[in-house]
């Protein structure tokens, strides 16, 4: 059973004796943001937020703002409500009108968006279409992400949303705040230091032919680094061309005879096929079972940090990854 970590906003995260200093800088207006889809200018301080894609309105949760609408969850979310735990715990702390969740099952929902009248929508952290950012656009200022579709690591995602709330003192303390969480947490696992993770994308029982895996630049990998892990050889030179995943034959696999832990999403059924798969077994990670499989639950999205997400499942997917370090060779 994993640990609920109470979430209360910004006050669980900020430092004693922060929050009224903060509350006096107030922020110039307007705003200007730039982003990869446009330029964002936000004339006032938004009072009615709402956000789209994943995990955007854990910034305004954190910082004890409720959204007047936000996504509904699509994946961990294992009692069916469309609010990961974390999430549900800080909106609980908070009270206040729940949020309406848009289902973006289909993509984005426009007509439920502008249903909730908001004053800014925040989408750091999203793969939005330059078109999907005009229609947006015409409800409120929109605040995209920085460089590519789906690429925007934590911490830039706290610091773009809490500037555009106006809030980008209280966003820094914020990032200080899981910093602080991160490397008090990541202290504990000391056999974690200088390991080698890869993150191997959905393994496919039925064609183990190819090796999918995760680069650098997705934010999955990104979190590793946070854990005082590194990158395989493979994976370093995959991503330097930019891209977000790589795929190779099974035949190559001594490509990555460098990696210490294998990280997936599947369960113990998909650790066997690994292990008896004939080629991918020559790998030590592979032979020794040094395999985290990541479950569609709340545990399995900790291999996309968030906000509130990290203090809520670090200790949990650190004793995993850790567990699997031991059987490394």
């Amino acid at each position: 059973m994993m640990k609920l970590l109470r979430v209360s906003a910004l006050m669980l995260l900020l430092p004693f004796g922060f929050v009224g200093s903060v509350l006096a800088q107030q922020p110039a207006y307007p705003i200007v943001i730039d982003h990869a889809l446009g330029r964002t200018v936000i004339d006032r301080k938004p009072e009615r937020v709402a956000t789209v894609a994943w995990a955007n309105h854990e910034v305004p949760l954190a910082l004890g703002i409720v959204p007047v609408g936000m996504a509904a969850a699509n994946f961990g979310d294992d009692d069916g409500d469309g609010v990961l735990p974390w999430v549900a715990e800080a909106l609980d702390a908070l009270g206040g009108e729940p949020p309406v969740l848009f289902d973006e099952g289909d993509g984005i929902d426009f007509e439920a968006v502008a249903a909730t009248d908001p004053d800014v929508i925040l989408a750091a952290y999203s793969g939005i279409s330059q078109s999907d950012y005009e229609i947006l656009s015409q409800i409120a200022p929109v605040v995209a992400y920085p460089k590519a579709p789906w690429s925007t690591e934590w911490r830039e995602m706290i610091r773009l949303n809490s500037v555009a709330l106006g809030m980008g003192s209280e966003g820094d303390a914020l990032i200080a705040g899981i910093e602080a969480d991160i490397a008090k947490a990541v202290a504990a696992h000391p056999d974690l230091a200088g390991k080698t993770a890869m993150f191997v994308t959905h393994v496919d029982p039925l064609d183990l032919s190819r090796i999918s895996f995760y680069t650098d630049n997705d934010t999955r990998v990104q979190f590793f680094k946070d854990l005082g892990l590194t990158s395989p050889r493979a994976v370093v030179e995959t991503s330097k061309s930019g891209v977000f995943s790589g795929s190779v034959s099974a035949e190559r696999v001594d490509m990555f005879e460098d990696v210490d832990i294998v990280v997936t999403y599947g369960d113990e059924g998909t650790i066997e096929r690994l292990s008896a798969n004939a080629l991918l077994s020559t790998l030590p990670a592979i032979r020794n079972k040094a395999i985290v499989a990541l479950g569609r639950d709340p545990l399995g999205t900790a291999a996309n940090p968030t906000p509130l997400g990290i203090p809520w499942v670090l200790d949990d997917y650190l004793a995993l990854l850790s567990d699997a370090a031991g059987k490394a060779e």
